[in-house]
């Protein structure tokens, strides 16, 4: 594995270690949302400089899944993408914060975020250690 490869996985696992410290903290659920896409979005540029494909400077998931085209990815979860998408760039700043068009992520809407999150780490780790 290349050394920049293994840098985008470990900054993935430090924000899976992150929402692991705040996933029951309801007033930080905005946040579980916002670390949840990052975890995603480091495993998709870690694959795609392992696999040398054009490293893109964007946020958006599902671009990226399209971009890297992996076969292990075929049937992930598009709706929790596309939500996560949505999540990103609101999570960051003041105002809408985040928002589900129901309001704050609720806690188990958080629980949701993280799993799927580490579901994507596991998945990335195996098709980069294999």
């Amino acid at each position: 594995m290349k050394n920049i490869t293994a840098e985008w996985l470990k900054a993935a696992n430090d924000d899976l270690l992150l929402i692991e410290k705040i996933l029951t903290e309801a007033s930080l659920t905005h946040m579980v949302a916002f670390h949840a896409q990052q975890v995603i979005e480091k495993c998709l540029k870690a694959i795609s400089e392992e696999k040398q494909i054009e490293l893109l400077k964007i946020h958006n998931l599902k671009t990226l899944f399209a971009k890297i085209n992996e076969p292990s990815f075929i049937n992930i979860n598009s709706d929790m993408v596309n939500l996560l998408d949505s999540l990103y760039i609101e999570s960051r700043y003041p105002g809408d914060r985040g928002l589900l068009p129901d309001g704050k992520p609720s806690l188990a809407d958080a629980q949701e975020f993280y799993e799927f999150a580490k579901h994507i780490y596991n998945k990335t780790f195996k098709i980069l250690t294999t």
